[in-house]
């Protein structure tokens, strides 16, 4: 294969072409996770672009929520070989200025969803810490690195013909780019593990980047089904003017509130820890979630994910009831978007909510797959 448009740059980090990437394994990504909302918790969008290079593909979607619906347009296509061009069918990611701002594009009325926002970041992004997975087998099933931030948002919205309009004063949202090796495309065969499946699995993740008036806060665990957390992420952002940079917050305590006979968390209490030492309460409530793997690609959405490969050119749309018992697997047991409104030290401020409880987790009282809160 002949170099590709981007090798002109010096951004190599392996003695190949930039075509590909330094890891062989078919499940290396590049993608941006994009969200939106205007505090209330009414409608709530989530978005994103990935490409899947060992597997030839770039693949975008858009999904919104309203009431109890989930609108969604995905779109899939063969990767090209500029990859400085974020687009794929009538979709398309701008860096009007990196690390700062983005105009996210879909021109997708014929199928009934499209939207022109422009995104400013109100804080530097952070880098996450390193995230690592192993399989049962050993086999790493996840090994990326990611960078996150808060900001405002400026455009519209188009959902079957009626505009909303996205206005900076009300509209914020959470953004992140990730890369690295994740599952994505068709499914590997499942072999010992669908044979033996260990009846004690669990997977226990929060993550809640918020945006508070003067400052962000970013956090992110991950919990073994013993309650052991191997992710800890707690980090304050301060403006890039104010010279305070980025604070750590210790090993925080976490309290999520569930509803009744669900999995679905109606709110959290992180109790972190100030450089000083004193106690820095964090109280978060829902306003309202979307179901990832309900249209978004992500988890266990029978109907797609990201990465697989659905011809040349490919645009659907597609709907999806939450209260259909269909849906259910997404909704109670799936990885939940929530619209957080957070509480601290007088400030309210808003951002991302996204909780996952799945199989055991003894801190909860979560015993194996089916057990829900009392």
């Amino acid at each position: 294969m002949p170099p590709i448009p981007v090798d002109e740059y010096p951004l190599h980090q392996a003695p190949l072409s930039l075509a590909y990437p330094a890891s062989s394994d078919r499940n290396f990504y590049d993608r941006c996770y994009i969200n939106a909302h205007d505090r209330t918790g009414e409608v709530f969008l989530i978005t994103g672009l990935g490409v899947y290079p060992n597997l030839g593909v770039i693949d975008a979607f858009a999904c919104i929520r309203r009431g109890d619906q989930q609108h969604v347009i995905r779109m899939s296509d063969a990767l090209g070989d500029d990859r400085m061009d974020q687009s794929v069918g009538p979709y398309r990611i701008e860096v009007l200025d990196p690390l700062k701002e983005l105009r996210v594009v879909c021109e997708g009325d014929d199928h009934g969803l499209s939207l022109d926002l422009h995104w400013r970041g109100s804080y530097p992004a952070v880098d996450e810490s390193p995230h690592v997975m192993r399989g049962p087998s050993g086999k790493i099933i996840l090994d990326a690195q990611r960078f996150a931030q808060v900001g405002t948002w400026e455009g519209f919205i188009r959902v079957d013909g009626e505009e909303l309009t996205v206005s900076p004063d009300q509209w914020v949202g959470t953004r992140d780019r990730s890369w690295g090796i994740r599952p994505v495309g068709e499914a590997e065969p499942a072999g010992r593990a669908a044979a033996e499946p260990d009846p004690n699995y669990g997977f226990w993740w929060l993550y809640c980047p918020i945006r508070m008036e003067d400052h962000a806060l970013v956090f992110i665990f991950q919990e073994t089904a013993e309650g052991h957390r191997f992710l800890n992420d707690a980090l304050r952002v301060w403006p890039e003017e104010s010279g305070r940079g980025v604070e750590t917050l210790g090993f925080p305590k976490v309290d999520i509130q569930y509803r009744s006979g669900t999995r679905i968390p109606t709110g959290a209490t992180i109790t972190a820890t100030e450089p000083d030492g004193t106690p820095l309460v964090v109280e978060i409530e829902s306003k309202g979630y979307v179901a990832l793997a309900a249209g978004c690609g992500y988890g266990s959405d029978p109907q797609w994910t990201h990465g697989l490969w659905k011809g040349r050119d490919w645009v659907e749309r597609a709907t999806y009831d939450l209260n259909d018992p269909a849906n259910a697997a997404a909704t109670q047991f799936g990885m939940l978007d929530h619209v957080g409104i957070a509480r601290c030290n007088g400030q309210v401020g808003a951002g991302l909510f996204e909780h996952a409880s799945i199989g055991r987790h003894d801190p909860s009282g979560f015993t194996d797959f089916m057990s829900v809160a009392p």
